[in-house]
């Protein structure tokens, strides 16, 4: 009976590691994720021996629906407030005063910076790219950066240190917020620390790298297509015009009450902020346009949110499989700090499902009422959780990753995600296990 139970638990493991290894391979290849995750559930549930009705009626359309229903009017809000930005030309001003203010010769400092701006915010990261990606193009043209360098830049400024920060409006902060009662702070001194050290640490890194392919005799080559242009006579918004949408929506998100609950909800403070960046910018909206970019936008958030939704789908499946809790129990128990084996357990997750908002998703409500249960304050978990999420959700099967690199900046993984790796997988992992330490010799630190 222990034989044949041992060679079932072996066979689900086995089972699971092939259905993230076939996870990543089907969208590295192209094939829509909703049928990827479709036929990755079912290896799941076959070799977990799981009731296959089960496994789609039950616990995939459990863990795809309890998603959507928490996380649709964030994504949206969010979508509407990156459209608004947009529409406005608020994110190209911020992004060009910063750029600026650098200069053209910093633009790999530049061009990070200006994606974090608008991350910190609320913009969600593949509209932050999509803002900065032709002022990224303007300034590596000015300083002859190679082309191939610019999803890098972007990928590290829209989805590391700003995304995860602490008071960050991101769904980073919403997932463990909501699960463990924490505010968007949590961990505020140790978080921002861990996070600082990814920006320094990546700007150098990405210096470096600049260096070393323009020591080798790379040079900015346009593509057809790309816009190079310079456009002077455009008319933005002042930059302190521009940003006042961002404030209104931080500020709001983190008003509090004496028992440290949340005044404002958070998705009515990014819509707060949708609202007031089209009635202060309205004089830079073009006419006729807004209808059209708020529809685009309600799509735009209708795919994103259904696609996450469907991959945490797929984490609830192999969540209530009895082979998971044996490998959740595995990396609990790693030798060394809790706190360590909450970070691995975590960035895994949101590796296998190529997400760091879906990883969170199964992650936070499975691991975080496990180490709180164990003493470790709910804001260093809620802090490291958010940290770790941003390591290896970056692989190359990131839906986010393979759309700023194919899609809008027409690079292959070849040529450009050996700088990505480095920005949004190394230097996010060792931020997080800088975080660890801090929480661990600092635990009482706000």
């Amino acid at each position: 009976m222990i034989k044949g139970e041992l060679e079932m638990d072996t066979i689900g493991i086995i089972g699971i590691v092939l259905a993230f290894i076939l996870l990543t391979f089907l969208i590295m290849k192209g094939l829509n994720i909703f049928l990827t995750v479709f036929i990755t559930t079912l290896v799941v549930a076959v070799t977990t021996q799981m009731p296959i009705y089960e496994a789609y009626k039950t616990n995939f359309m459990g863990g795809f629906s309890g998603f959507f229903q928490n996380y649709f009017l964030l994504f949206l809000t969010g979508t509407l407030l990156a459209k608004a930005m947009d529409v406005t030309g608020a994110a190209k001003s911020i992004a060009m005063t910063i750029i600026k203010f650098m200069g053209k010769d910093l633009a790999f400092i530049s061009v990070p910076i200006a994606c974090g701006v608008l991350a910190y915010g609320g913009v969600t990261a593949h509209v932050c790219a999509f803002c900065v990606f032709s002022i990224a193009l303007q300034v590596f043209k000015a300083a002859d950066i190679p082309r191939r360098c610019i999803p890098g830049a972007l990928c590290f400024g829209c989805s590391t240190f700003a995304m995860i920060s602490p008071g960050a409006v991101q769904i980073h902060n919403a997932v463990p917020s909501n699960n463990l009662g924490t505010p968007y702070t949590a961990g505020f001194v140790n978080g921002w620390i861990s996070c600082i050290f990814m920006l320094v640490v990546g700007l150098i890194w990405l210096k470096a790298y600049i260096k070393k392919v323009k020591d080798r005799g790379e040079h900015f080559a346009a593509i057809d297509g790309d816009d190079v242009s310079d456009n002077d006579d455009q008319k933005l918004p002042h930059p302190l015009v521009a940003i006042l949408p961002l404030v209104v929506t931080i500020i709001l998100v983190n008003l509090k009450n004496s028992d440290g609950a949340a005044i404002v909800p958070v998705e009515v403070a990014v819509f707060a902020g949708t609202v007031s960046a089209i009635v202060v910018m309205f004089k830079h909206v073009k006419k006729g346009i807004l209808s059209k970019t708020f529809t685009d936008g309600i799509q735009m958030c209708l795919s994103a949110v259904t696609a996450t939704s469907a991959v945490v789908g797929f984490g609830a499946v192999v969540s209530h499989s009895k082979q998971f809790s044996i490998i959740t129990n595995a990396m609990i128990n790693i030798p060394g700090p809790k706190l360590l084996s909450l970070l691995i357990g975590t960035t895994v997750i949101a590796g296998i499902c190529g997400s760091a908002s879906g990883g969170l998703g199964i992650a936070v409500p499975i691991l975080g009422p496990v180490y709180t249960s164990l003493g470790i304050q709910a804001s260093a978990v809620h802090r490291v959780m958010a940290l770790s999420s941003s390591a290896l959700d970056s692989l190359p099967h990131n839906g986010y990753i393979v759309t700023v690199t194919n899609g809008l900046c027409r690079e292959t993984h070849k040529a450009s995600y050996g700088l990505t790796f480095r920005l949004t997988v190394i230097v996010p992992f060792i931020g997080s296990l800088l975080g660890v330490l801090l929480f661990t010799l600092f635990p009482n630190l706000p």
